[in-house]
């Protein structure tokens, strides 16, 4: 008894009876076989209810698990596997508690797998553990969607951020939502569309939509759609760091005009200095070089609409730098610059602003902007990059939920 004990232990198994250990030989190599059954009440169960079932036949007899490894040899479990007749789900292999229902390994053995994975790439866990890509894929995708259902992933959501990050080549996109107050993500799923975020929405349920105060997100139209239809309480606070893009944008215009107008007029040589001057003007002033310094000073004499232009762009950085009524009086005083500016992009870029002036202005108030839904989106790349790619945009969607959901379940000798 003591032997088998043990035994339970290491293997890290629970409602389980140890029946015999023994060594065998299998695909060329020898390994330890524990054959066990579970505890009796802990048979006939359906998977998925974990209601107790009348059985229906003995399914394909005998089956093995792979359980941690003892040292350098592989152990697998091995039981039967009868198939049981529940009431809602039809006719299922039974449940066993040492192993997840349509799975390979033992519960033990995919939580190694999984606190693994979320801290090295895939290739080496893949080799540490013996097993294939494919398979760390679907443990991946188990343990997350079983660890999603342990707690409300929703539970007091007032200020959320929707942003779409792109994973593979072909437009290929996973829409994401974070919880602005824990930093988490709570939500993914691959798509960009209304169609997409209402998923969302529709899982959250009306009375935690009710509940939602501030959504951050870029100024894509299908966020504010469906935002605006199921949190209508909701302010919606557009992302300060796509508004000084769209200003970055627009000085970019100003100065290629500008350098083609050169060029054809014959400044070559002004022409050439200019375009060497494009990082000076991109960057913010406290992160300027001092031959960065000396270009925009050599830009200012010589060339004063496309000083007005990176001044424009500076002062509408600054309005969200200061926030606040300061930070909406300075977009006001924007717009009415950019609009007198005589620069067509700028002119442009002025109608925007006025168009999302609420937007911008809750921003402003709230100090709210998609920061956290970048450094996310950086991290899922990051993550897609380290695993050499997904076959399907599911198991990407796992890893950042164990990840960057805190999901991931703690090794054995943790818990």
């Amino acid at each position: 008894m003591r032997g088998r004990s043990v035994w339970k232990r290491l293997l890290g198994v629970e409602r389980t009876v140890v029946d015999r250990v023994g060594l065998e030989t299998a695909d060329g190599e020898e390994v330890i076989v524990v054959r066990v059954r579970p505890q009796r009440g802990s048979r006939s169960t359906c998977p998925h209810c974990e209601r107790r079932c009348p059985g229906f036949d003995a399914g394909d007899g005998e089956r093995r698990w792979r359980a941690p490894d003892a040292g350098i040899v592989k152990v697998f479990l091995e039981a039967e596997a009868p198939r049981v007749e529940c009431p809602e789900h039809g006719v299922v292999v039974a449940a066993v508690p040492w192993a997840r229902h349509r799975s390979a390994f033992t519960r033990t053995f995919e939580d190694h797998i999984a606190w693994l994975v979320v801290r090295t790439d895939r290739t080496t866990v893949s080799s540490l553990m013996r097993i294939s890509w494919r398979a760390v894929s679907n443990i991946i995708e188990r343990v997350s969607s079983e660890r999603s259902k342990l707690g409300d992933r929703f539970a007091n959501l007032r200020r959320i951020g929707i942003d779409e990050v792109s994973y593979r080549k072909g437009h290929r996109y996973v829409t994401i939502v974070v919880d602005h107050d824990t930093g988490r993500l709570i939500w993914a799923t691959p798509g960009k569309d209304e169609a997409t975020l209402r998923k969302f929405f529709d899982e959250l349920g009306p009375e935690r939509c009710d509940r939602i105060e501030l959504v951050s997100a870029d100024a894509a139209p299908w966020i504010k759609t469906a935002v605006n239809e199921k949190c209508p309480g909701a302010t919606l606070c557009l992302d300060p760091f796509h508004i000084v893009r769209w200003a970055t944008d627009a000085l970019d215009k100003v100065r290629r005009q500008t350098w083609n107008d050169l060029r054809r007029s014959g400044q070559r040589q002004l022409a050439s200095s200019l375009k060497s001057g494009r990082y000076a003007l991109w960057k913010n002033p406290e992160n300027l070089t001092e031959l960065q310094k000396a270009k925009l000073a050599e830009i200012q004499r010589a060339n004063r609409p496309l000083h007005r232009a990176y001044l424009l762009k500076e002062q509408l950085r600054e309005a969200f730098k200061v926030k606040g009524v300061v930070g909406l009086w300075l977009v006001d005083a924007w717009i009415k610059w950019a609009q007198r500016s005589r620069l067509e992009p700028f002119v442009k870029l002025a109608r925007t602003v006025r168009a999302h002036a609420f937007d911008i202005g809750s921003a402003l108030v709230h100090g709210l902007s998609n920061a956290r839904l970048e450094a996310t989106a950086t991290k899922m790349r990051v993550l897609h990059r380290q695993a050499f790619g997904f076959h399907s945009a599911q198991p990407l969607i796992a890893l950042a939920m164990l990840k960057l959901g805190g999901l991931c379940p703690p090794l054995a000798w943790q818990s």
